[in-house]
């Protein structure tokens, strides 16, 4: 009866429950946009924040409850946003503050919550702040970033042996101030020094500033670089040639005094006290980190002190579509984002391939994918057109208006796939396909980026009118997610009987009820033991009982004893 009750009230309450519950961010969906490639309104071949206002009551339809909009700050938008030249201002190829304040309003309207992606480790060349500091050594924001002295007889070898997460050394030579200054990323992308205090507390102001205006929260990028060991003693060695999900270790050395420092983990914990001073209503942050686990989870919780609410767990773009590999990942995952934790589920993103694209672009593998998403524990998060199974295209490094691609430009393609990465990173961002009508309906100009050439069978207009389409199947699994607390709420354990080398298999359960979630990850239909249960949910419109599918997801609802 109390299972009954608590279901019932999820269906006539629906988001409601949500708006009021101080811990909304645990059972949310996420639908990430990169506004450039979303919808573009005035015609210039970008996306626009107007663009993303006109689109709202799309992503509502899906079903999705939170959207993260990758960064529109003012920038001279050499890396796209995520060069920050005014934390206070909007690009005006985007839109104005007016429009800005519009969009926050508009998703608040819907009863949504609206996430902003913010750059606190570094700012662009372009930003006040580092035209000051670079001016000389003794002006009054002289140390905003992090400066060194080089080395050598003229001391322009760098301070020592950092890499920079994409390779390379960090240090760049400043002639001006005739040091060296570092960068995590790309070299017009210096670090800020978060060792001087004035340094911290201006960020905290960026971030109290947004949440004044309503913002829901954050997702931080490259969050594990805000701090340096100030020791600045050289990384040593390692066998490791490419980073991973894993560990940030690559290009031959651990990256021991760069990343993971505990100045970034006792920050976490800063900023999460001036995040929670925000109440009406409770806001969230979402980390973008790197590392082992026992290591990255203390940006969740250091020293007993709260920390970012979640992070992103990697993980998942590199498991192999295997019921094995998978049951492996949740367990681990599990086991160290237990409650009160709780961990993420993301499979592409404005930096990583499209998801279907590992999947050799397999709609019935897609269509798993999703289900497996929407009905682990956890939190989802969704790249815009993942819902229509956009493929990622092969765009040339030498073209590319990336500066990743730029970077990388004379290594030959089959080192680009050997790697398995996205070295042109234009690829994920190509632009939404909204209908069959010209640059399938995302600008009347030129748009920056190619369309997909399949635009007219991979678009909205037209996978909305086929009720098997893929985009069809992402509003079926969120709103059964939606009106079934069990799956957003409930707890998760594996069945060690039922999974096997062909089928995963797990139980969520809350209140009394329970749910048997069961995946087939084979290409081979699969033989199950009779089990006592309802099928409430499938990815197939009709099976027999006793039998699944290839790729097959089905929800049971497990009757109970009395």
């Amino acid at each position: 009866m109390k299972f009954l009750t608590a279901f019932v009230f999820s269906v006539v309450a629906g988001s409601c429950c949500f708006a009021q519950n101080p811990d909304w961010w645990k059972s949310t969906t996420v639908y990430q946009i990169y506004p450039r490639s979303f919808y573009d309104t005035d015609g210039d071949g970008l996306g626009d924040l107007n663009g993303i206002i006109q689109k709202l009551d799309y992503i509502k339809s899906l079903g999705f409850e939170t959207i993260w909009i990758s960064p529109f700050f003012l920038s001279p938008q050499r890396d796209f946003g995520y060069d920050i030249s005014d934390y206070r201002s909007i690009a005006p190829e985007y839109g104005d503050m007016g429009t800005c304040l519009k969009l926050i309003d508009e998703v608040h309207s819907r009863n949504m919550k609206i996430v902003f992606d913010l750059v606190m480790n570094h700012t662009s060349n372009e930003h006040a702040w580092f035209k000051e500091s670079s001016s000389n050594r003794e002006n009054e924001k002289a140390d905003w970033y992090v400066w060194k002295d080089g080395k050598g007889k003229h001391g322009q070898k760098p301070p020592n042996n950092w890499k920079a997460t994409i390779g390379g050394s960090g240090w760049n030579w400043h002639k001006g101030r005739n040091q060296f200054y570092w960068a995590s990323f790309l070299p017009f992308q210096p670090d800020l020094n978060y060792s001087n205090s004035k340094v911290k507390n201006t960020m905290l102001d960026v971030v109290r500033h947004w949440l004044s205006k309503g913002v829901d929260g954050f997702r931080l990028d490259i969050f594990n670089s805000i701090f340096e060991d100030t020791s600045f003693h050289n990384n040593p060695g390692s066998l490791r040639i490419i980073p991973s999900e894993e560990t940030p270790d690559g290009f031959f050395q651990k990256m021991k005094f760069n990343v993971n420092q505990e100045g970034s983990f006792e920050f976490a914990t800063e900023l999460r006290a001036v995040v929670d001073s925000f109440q009406n209503p409770p806001r969230f942050m979402v980390g973008e980190v790197f590392g082992d686990v026992e290591t990255t989870k203390k940006f969740c919780s250091y020293h007993g002190k709260d920390g970012l609410h979640t992070i992103f767990l990697f993980k998942t773009l590199s498991t192999p579509f295997k019921a094995k590999k998978w049951r492996k990942m949740v367990e681990e995952f599990e086991h160290n984002f237990a409650e009160p934790f709780v961990p993420t589920y993301v499979f592409s993103n404005h930096d990583r391939r499209r998801s279907i694209t590992p999947l050799g672009n397999d709609v019935r593998k897609a269509k798993l994918l999703a289900f497996f998403q929407f009905t682990v524990r956890g939190i989802p998060f969704t790249y815009y057109g993942e819902e229509l199974g956009i493929e990622k295209p092969t765009l040339p490094l030498k073209t590319g208006l990336d500066p990743l691609a730029q970077r990388y430009k004379s290594i030959p393609q089959f080192m680009v796939n050997w790697t398995g990465q996205s070295l042109n990173r234009d690829e994920c961002r190509t632009p939404m396909l909204w209908d069959t009508t010209q640059n399938a309906g995302f600008t009347s100009g030129e748009p920056w980026l190619p369309v997909a050439e399949n635009f007219k069978e991979k678009n909205v207009q037209t996978q909305d009118r086929d009720s098997t389409s893929l985009l069809n199947f992402y509003k079926r699994i969120i709103e059964f997610r939606n009106e079934n607390l069990v799956l957003q709420e409930g707890t998760l354990t594996i069945d060690e009987e039922i999974s096997n080398g062909k089928v995963f298999a797990f139980y969520r359960e809350l209140n009394g009820g329970k749910f048997l979630v069961l995946m087939n990850f084979s290409s081979k239909t699969v033989r199950l033991n009779e089990i006592p249960s309802e099928v409430m949910f499938s990815t197939h419109p009709s099976t027999a009982a006793d039998f699944m599918s290839p790729f097959e997801g089905r929800v049971l609802k497990i009757a109970q004893n009395n």
